[in-house]
């Protein structure tokens, strides 16, 4: 096995697309694919040249061979894949929407393969990746899952690895909120990079300004913080620099669903680059902005060289950071 760039872990589902508008009851034709924001990720960070190992479970089902040959196809090293005999790997039901809205979803994953992920599903050759990047989506799923989570992230950082962490909070896997925002901060305190919403940082810290949820995690260990705020762009703050990068205009937004694991691909690869993170910003709302233009929660994630065409024309234009006619909230963040 060649060097390990980037750990990620989690559920990869498979995602029935409805073919035409309206109700998922009156839709007949659907169209197969994959889904799962931390394979979204593996995904894109895969598309950009990183070596990436993808460490899950799936069914001993059709469905489970059809995610693990489409992931392999996409780039990712599935050798730490387990196939389980027991339990089945988890689908949904995604509707189409012609106006831009958020799709519904219907997720059949409960007592899914993936939600059986454990501690013993760690391997020594897995702690030998440069990164890991994890969500509060596997910690959601099970116990045993919510303990791997803690597992990886806590010796990959006293390994001295990096760690990014996107909250991508999931209230319907919880038992409780109050349960989901203790559970999902502890795990933001083992990350380096923390990747929040801003509804999600809101929710998690109880601050309503971005500086303030910044603050939060920064005094909890991260050493950066970026905010995703919509189409207006996103927040960022270290310990020596704070700031505010305007988002990407889109013409047609075809898809919402995807748009902050494309930002976390931009985030993930430029840090890695050793870019700063203001660079890195820019870089992650552009990635946020192509993934939205898209059908589908990944296929609008670049390749290297698309990213070296595209991204370089969509900077000179319209990546630059300003703050000269940002609501107050974000004035007020930036100033801090």
């Amino acid at each position: 096995m060649s060097e390990i760039d980037i750990l990620s872990f989690g559920e990869t589902m498979a995602m029935f697309v409805a073919e035409q508008a309206g109700d998922l009851a009156s839709v007949g034709a659907f169209h197969k694919r994959i889904a799962g924001a931390d394979s979204n990720v593996a995904i894109g960070l895969s598309r950009l040249g990183f070596n990436v190992a993808w460490l899950s479970r799936v069914g001993a089902d059709s469905l489970g061979r059809f995610v693990v040959d489409t992931l392999e196809k996409q780039g990712l090293d599935c050798r730490h894949v387990d196939i389980d005999s027991a339990h089945p790997t988890g689908f949904q039901l995604k509707s189409r929407t012609e106006d831009g809205s958020d799709p519904a979803v219907e997720y059949f994953r409960r007592g899914s393969a993936a939600s059986h992920l454990s501690p013993h599903s760690i391997v020594p050759e897995l702690l030998k990746a440069r990164h890991l990047h994890a969500t509060g989506i596997p910690p959601a799923l099970s116990e045993s899952a919510r303990h791997m989570s803690f597992e990886l992230m806590s010796r990959m950082r006293d390994a001295g690895r990096s760690v990014s962490f996107d909250p991508n909070l999931r209230p319907s896997l919880w038992a409780s909120e109050r349960q989901m925002i203790s559970e999902i901060n502890r795990l933001a305190a083992l990350a380096h990079w923390v990747l929040p919403g801003l509804s999600e940082g809101r929710l998690l810290t109880g601050f309503e300004d971005p500086a303030d949820i910044a603050a939060f995690y920064l005094d909890q260990g991260a050493e950066a913080v970026a905010i995703k705020l919509g189409p207006h762009g996103a927040y960022y703050r270290t310990h020596l620099d704070a700031g505010f990068v305007a988002g990407v205009a889109v013409a047609t937004v075809v898809d919402t669903v995807g748009a902050g694991d494309g930002f976390a691909v931009g985030m993930i690869s430029a840090l890695l680059e050793n870019q700063s993170v203001v660079e890195a910003v820019k870089r992650a709302n552009w990635i946020g902005s192509r993934a939205v233009q898209s059908r589908g929660d990944m296929e609008g994630l670049p390749t290297r060289t698309e990213m070296s065409v595209e991204f370089e024309a969509a900077i000179a234009s319209r990546l630059a950071p300003t703050v000269s006619n940002l609501d107050p909230l974000w004035e007020r963040a930036c100033s801090r």
